[in-house]
């Protein structure tokens, strides 16, 4: 079936944003300081930079084959059985960073919000919205998530603004850190971007097609930028030696701020409200594109069947890690891991395509090709 395509560049970015934009947020700057102390909002641009040079090469594919997904182009190009054999990891990945994504969401408000409530409920909840939200086309999709952008977006620049007022520029010194040591942490920064290979999903359903490199710039330098602001926010506050100790710092960022004139002295509880919305987005975007890679690798003309036959095999997924601590070490390994998948292998499909001059497919579908 032939992509309409009715995706802007605008709401192609609007995607990228709130998909990269989740769960991770929280303990982003803990992640960076661990690795770089005082050069940890260099180290996030230097992730940055890196996915976006990642993203290049799935936007190359995708303009060189606008109408077909990485499913039908990696099986034209590297063959029908790597092409799978890339198609059914790429769908468990994206199922294991569903369910952990889940789990870590059910840990943060179990632990910070509703301490009696069971982890279980928390999590089957959000897996359940992502369900009933997968069961919509690629045009329902992108409008709920143009729709939440504004809401994400707004009110935490907002609190990580205000929080600057209290800061210290001497906790952000020296801006190097610990040197070259900090590109340890690399992959792991990299890996909050992964998300954004939803683009090679959209790039079939996008008006030009031609600019995806201009929609995933955006939606990287945004996401960047605002993971940057928070870890400049954060340490500028607590300092690199007091976020080692918080599990959570971007939400010790929110409990520690308050609006001028003390209108409302702990800003965490809007945090949370924001971030549950942050959060599903996020599982949403996973959620989708596990769905719709199953359903074409499957050759199915409907998705609706699927979103509940991996219900159960996410939920399961999400409660495997037996404590918080554990979970984001199978958070780190599989994170890291899945830049492999998500922007590396892209390259070497571009690569023997260049290399066999592939074709893209001719047919019925070209005659509004870009």
């Amino acid at each position: 079936m032939k992509p309409t395509r009715n995706i802007t560049v605008g709401q192609t970015t609007a995607i990228l944003v709130s998909t990269i934009i989740g769960v991770g947020v929280l303990r982003l700057p803990l992640v960076s300081v661990q690795a770089a102390d005082t050069g940890a909002p260099l180290l996030a641009l230097l992730s940055t930079i890196i996915v976006f040079l990642g993203m290049w090469g799935i936007v190359k594919l995708g303009s060189h084959y606008p109408n077909e997904t990485f499913v039908e182009y990696s099986e034209l190009v590297i063959g029908k059985w790597l092409g799978r054999l890339y198609t059914f990891t790429v769908i468990a990945f994206f199922t294991l960073l569903t369910g952990f994504a889940a789990r870590e969401f059910g840990a943060v408000v179990v632990t910070s919000v509703l301490p009696k409530t069971p982890l279980e409920v928390t999590v089957i909840v959000m897996l359940l919205m992502a369900v009933i939200f997968t069961r919509g086309d690629i045009n329902t999709f992108t409008y709920i998530h143009s729709f939440y952008l504004p809401v994400i977006l707004v009110p935490l620049l907002i609190i990580t603004l205000v929080s600057l007022k209290d800061a210290n520029i001497l906790y952000l010194q020296p801006i190097l850190g610990n040197g070259f040591k900090m590109m340890t942490g690399l992959p792991e920064i990299a890996a909050l971007f992964q998300g954004a290979f939803i683009l090679a999903i959209l790039i079939p359903f996008m008006q030009k097609p031609k600019k995806a490199l201009k929609a995933s710039l955006w939606g990287v330098v945004i996401s960047g930028g605002f993971f940057i602001m928070i870890i400049v926010a954060s340490i500028s506050l607590f300092g690199v030696e007091e976020i080692k100790t918080i599990m959570w710092p971007t939400l010790g960022l929110a409990r520690a701020t308050s609006l001028p004139g003390n209108t409302l002295q702990r800003l965490d509880v809007v945090f949370l409200a924001i971030w549950v919305t942050a959060v599903f987005t996020t599982i949403f975007s996973n959620y989708m594109l596990t769905v719709q890679t199953l359903k074409q690798s499957l050759r199915l003309q409907d998705h609706k069947a699927l979103t509940l036959f991996l219900l159960p095999i996410i939920f399961l997924v999400a409660m495997f890690p037996g404590e918080t601590i554990e979970m984001y070490r199978y958070i780190k390994v599989v994170g890291i891991f899945g830049l492999f998948l998500t922007f590396i292998f892209p390259f070497f499909i571009l690569i023997v395509a260049k290399i066999r001059k592939v074709p893209r497919k001719r047919g019925k579908e070209q005659e509004n090709d870009p």
